[in-house]
């Protein structure tokens, strides 16, 4: 089965609103096993969508389209939808009963406007919107099928469920694609891929997608086939990349964050954790105390900024930054003991670092982060110092993401 995408609405062809229904759409699509072949986005004109539609009807068997369901004079996917498909909108009564249901239940009367949306294009049916007014549409003609969402997300996302997944289950057989991710800090690009190219070599490259974000890396397994074939296939890919670059995973599953890692670890060992940071201004203590739960584990942090600070509150001596400067090894650690003992925390994390653009020099450039770690033990430390490049907030984060991984691997 071949699906293409279409996006309906003029503010997703400015900077004021991305399409990221197309993306939980195309989720669905390859759970299912089914080839996605085209996205495509169009304002509100009328003309426009209706020349996309048919043209997607023509290339594809199944068409998803978002947006443009609504009330207003700009919300035209039905006539254009109708116009593409040489059929009429009939008005379907037990859409507007839900309709003035609806309004009824918030007290409001229906106005004329609203009483489009029961408009259905003929052949097909409305799917129901409890979390809105604006029904879905399911159209199928000659082996060929036609969704139409709203375009508000949570509203998609229901009627995706409802509706769009039982489809494809009765249509796309019982072979799907399936995915692993595996994510990795503070890696680059290019030498994680150059150790999977083992793994490359044995499976075929098409299964393995390597994606790039700032201080993290993605390794996106795949399989296809009926369930049992995909789930061994994947198995065996899993096992191999995990041969290869096991020793960097942080986790398994998009979701999981490197933050609710160390989270989970702190917590597994019944540790607790400080933090003093100057150039990230609080960055790394945000992400802990993202993390549910982290009043567990998370003692607490200053952002000393000015060196007065730093020893005032951090106990720094005033001759180590005299000699050194407040961006070395030798202050990021004074820094990290300092919060520790401040806090009485097992651990004591900090960050001092030039985020530019301006303070830097020929010896510290803009970029220069020093992280460093105390632990229990006397001698329980670490250190790195690291270049960064790009702009200030890219450093920043580089900085957070740096710590919370040297933080991981100290708790392993």
């Amino acid at each position: 089965m071949r699906a293409t995408i279409l996006a309906v609405g003029s503010e997703l062809l400015s900077t004021e609103r991305l399409d990221t229904n197309s993306l939980r759409l195309t989720a669905l699509l390859e759970a299912s096993g089914v080839e996605l072949i085209r996205k495509s986005v169009v304002g509100d004109l009328e003309p426009e969508i209706a020349a996309e539609v048919a043209a997607l009807w023509g290339a594809s068997d199944l068409v998803l389209v978002s947006g443009g369901l609504g009330p207003t004079a700009d919300d035209l996917t039905r006539e254009a939808a109708a116009r593409a498909l040489g059929v009429a909108l009939v008005t379907d009564p037990a859409v507007i009963e839900a309709i003035e249901a609806r309004f009824a239940a918030f007290g409001r009367k229906v106005s004329p406007n609203n009483l489009k949306q029961a408009q259905v294009l003929a052949g097909g049916r409305a799917l129901a919107n409890p979390h809105g007014t604006a029904p879905g549409q399911l159209f199928e003609r000659d082996g060929k099928a036609l969704f139409l969402f709203p375009g508000v997300p949570h509203e998609l996302d229901h009627l995706a469920a409802e509706h769009l997944r039982p489809w494809l289950s009765a249509h796309a057989g019982d072979v799907a694609r399936e995915a692993v991710t595996l994510k990795i800090a503070m890696r680059p690009e290019s030498e994680v891929d150059q150790q999977l190219e083992p793994a490359y070599r044995e499976f075929g490259r098409e299964w393995i997608t390597v994606l790039a974000s700032p201080g993290e890396i993605r390794i996106v397994l795949n399989a296809s086939g009926r369930e049992a074939e995909r789930r061994a296939v994947l198995g065996r890919l899993r096992a191999r990349v995990l041969e290869l670059v096991g020793e960097h995973v942080f986790a398994e599953g998009s979701a999981r964050t490197l933050e609710q890692v160390v989270g989970e670890r702190l917590a597994a060992a019944g540790r607790t954790v400080s933090v003093a940071e100057s150039c990230t201004g609080g960055l790394l203590a945000e992400r802990l105390t993202r993390v549910p739960g982290s009043s567990a584990w998370f003692s607490g942090g200053v952002v000393a900024y000015a060196n007065a600070r730093k020893e005032s509150w951090l106990g720094v001596r005033a001759v180590d930054l005299a000699a050194h400067g407040a961006v070395s090894d030798v202050v990021a650690r004074a820094m990290a003991s300092g919060i520790r003992q401040a806090t009485g925390s097992d651990f004591g994390v900090a960050i001092t670092g030039i985020a530019g653009p301006d303070g830097g020099s020929e010896a510290k450039p803009v970029g220069t982060v020093h992280v460093a770690i105390a632990g229990p033990g006397d001698d329980d430390s670490c250190h790195r110092v690291a270049r960064f490049p790009g702009e200030r907030e890219r450093i920043r984060l580089f900085a957070a993401q740096m710590a919370l991984e040297m933080l991981r691997r100290e708790l392993r």
